[in-house]
């Protein structure tokens, strides 16, 4: 009887390894399709400006439009989740991304577009991308910082891939053609990651880190960790939340006018889009490396050091007039932008707790929709004006500064399960 009750643990306790690293996995492919997808977005620049007209502005609230709502978003995603679950969550949202895109390649109007990408895919990705993050932190504690890591690169390598194949399909297909094969691809690959997302371990009898559950099952509330409410009023996480604004009007800057600035520059359009991918690049390697540094570290030092570092690469980014220094810019911003994504929301965790982890999360990333809101399209604005992106960087490289500063002055956390 012990042999077989013995036989039958060490079963469940190598299902319970094997079951986060396929959270993990799927995490990561929901990930690559919705965000990579909508990262794409340079490659379809200039032909929807020459088809619409749209002056840089107009383009960038597209973009930015999309990437406000999926970070705002996330406070009702987050909580809802909590509540249903995570994968009927993920999978509403990962349909609405593909059906979004397969949309917009019927948009007659920049203003369709608008409502294909930023409306359609920015609640899409809203609705999957917070669920899918903070289910890979109730399955992980040591490591919570290399599994999230890994996650969350799942948005680095579709920055790096997407465009380029995007890209190839606008020059083959016209971009009506492209989004809507970008379209198919998200319903297809995103729709069956989606099926294996779970952010429940304790219901399987599981625990984090491969254990086995301990006594009865636990409700939600017997959890460790704050409430939503306590969390939101606690002076840690508003020093959080303003350090995250701060560090996102820039952030995504790039994302919108590192193509253009860099044609502007004098490079072809085919090497300004490849500079946009290798913040893929940087960015994938920064999900994979800082997590697992910082597991070492402390996550709350290592965040500040990416904020340092996106401060500085502003900087750098001002000055840089070849391709090969846009590259360099393009590399380590990625890296800490990707170590950025990978420990916010494991950082969260760590103070907070796991009982309301997708809730946190999930309004944490609102202060990314403010940034985001910002920084692009203002960017755009600020270069119809005077056709130079001088102030808005320098502005945005001062703000990531601040950023830095304060995240140094949060205690480093003590991670609960």
């Amino acid at each position: 009887m012990t042999s077989t009750t013995e036989t039958s643990e060490t079963a469940l306790l190598a299902a319970s390894a094997r079951r986060g690293w396929i959270v993990v996995a799927a995490a990561f492919v929901v990930m690559f399709c919705g965000l990579g997808c909508l990262y794409a977005f340079p490659a379809f620049f200039n032909a929807l400006q020459q088809d619409f007209s749209a002056s840089r502005a107009a383009l960038s609230w597209v973009f930015s439009g999309a990437v406000a709502l999926y970070f705002a978003i996330g406070v009702i995603s987050g909580p809802l989740t909590d509540r249903l679950g995570a994968r009927p969550v993920v999978l509403g949202g990962i349909a609405l991304v593909g059906f979004s895109l397969i949309f917009a390649g019927m948009a007659n109007s920049i203003a369709m577009v608008a409502l294909a990408i930023g409306l359609g895919v920015g609640l899409g990705i809203g609705f999957s991308y917070v669920p899918a993050v903070s289910a890979v932190q109730r399955w992980f504690l040591a490591r919570r910082g290399f599994a999230s890591g890994i996650a969350v690169s799942g948005i680095g390598l579709g920055t790096l891939i997407m465009p380029k194949v995007a890209e190839y399909l606008v020059a083959h297909l016209g971009w009506r053609g492209a989004y809507t094969i970008l379209g198919l691809f998200v319903v297809l690959a995103g729709g069956a990651a989606a099926l294996f997302v779970d952010n429940a371990p304790e219901k399987r009898g599981m625990a984090p880190d491969g254990k086995l559950l301990q006594g009865p099952l636990p409700s939600r509330n017997e959890l460790p960790g704050m409430s939503l409410g306590e969390t939101v009023r606690s002076s840690q996480f508003r020093i959080f939340y303003l350090a995250s604004v701060l560090a996102s009007v820039g952030l995504f800057i790039p994302f919108v006018h590192l193509t253009p600035s860099a044609q502007d520059r004098g490079v072809d359009p085919s090497t300004a889009v490849t500079l946009f991918a290798l913040i893929g690049i940087g960015s994938t390697a920064g999900r994979f490396l800082i997590g697992g540094v910082a597991d070492r570290m402390g996550r709350r030092r290592s965040l500040a050091l990416m904020f340092l570092g996106l401060g500085l690469m502003m900087g750098w980014w001002i000055f840089a007039s070849s391709a090969i220094g846009l590259a360099v810019f393009a590399l380590v911003f990625g890296l800490c932008y990707g170590g950025y994504v990978a420990l916010a929301p494991a950082l969260l965790v760590d103070v907070f707790g796991p009982r309301n982890a997708s809730g946190v999360i999930g309004v944490s990333y609102t202060a990314a929709a403010l940034g985001s809101l910002l920084g692009p399209p203002l960017a755009g604005y600020a270069f119809d004006l005077t056709q130079s992106y001088t102030v808005p960087i320098a502005i945005a490289g001062v703000l990531g500064l601040l950023s830095a500063l304060l995240v140094s002055l949060m205690p480093e956390p003590h991670p609960t399960a």
